[in-house]
Formats: structure tokens, C-alpha cells, sequence
């Protein structure tokens, strides 16, 4: 999966710490860094949004759960605001959000 950019600019920054972290001039410390600068950082989504995104797909709970290699009770707590998706499962919301189920169907 390729890396998002807040912009080119960025873009071109993150590619020369990335350079200079591969040439053994930047530790991997400050290639993180500049991870949390350069990179488009993954939103929080509401319940309602994910069920948003689930109905949009015309999935059921457990369909969308399977797609996003979780458990249906897991997306039923999401969309009642009891639990929040965070690490890959948010990722993930985030491309499908964006670009479609399909995308990772």
C-alpha cells in the first residue's frame, strides 16, 4: 500500500528521510518523525459514518465484518458508539470511505 501526503511537498521530504535513512545517514527514529509530519493522518469515524459506509455498500454487519477480517459483534459496537476502530480496522474504514468496498473486497 502506497503512502499518503498531506502534499508534494511533503511527498519529497518524506522521500529524502527516506533516502538518508536507507544510506544509514537518519536513524529510524527520526524517519518516524517525519511519518507524523509528512503523512495525511487517519480521521476518527463516527458510528453513524461507518454505518454510513456499511449501508452505502448494501452489506449486512456480518458481511462487513468479514471484509475487514473482524468479528459482526465488533461492527455492532461501532455503530452503537460503544467501541471505536483504531490501528488497521480504522485504516481500513478510512480506504473504504474513500475509495469503496470494492476496493478491499
Amino acid at each position: 500500500m502506497s503512502k499518503t501526503f498531506k502534499n508534494d511537498i511533503f511527498a519529497a521530504i518524506h522521500e529524502t528521510a527516506s533516502d538518508l535513512s536507507d544510506a544509514g545517514l537518519m536513524d529510524k527514529r527520526t524517519l518516524r518523525r517525519f511519518d507524523d509530519l509528512c503523512l495525511t493522518p487517519v480521521e476518527k469515524l463516527s458510528s453513524e459514518e461507518i454505518k454510513s459506509l456499511r449501508e452505502g455498500a448494501f452489506v449486512s454487519q456480518a458481511v462487513f465484518a468479514r471484509y475487514l477480517n473482524v468479528s459482526t459483534g465488533l461492527v455492532s459496537q461501532w455503530e452503537r458508539g460503544e467501541k471505536s476502530p483504531s490501528g488497521a480496522s480504522l485504516k481500513l474504514l478510512a480506504i473504504v470511505k474513500k475509495k469503496g468496498l470494492e476496493v478491499i473486497a
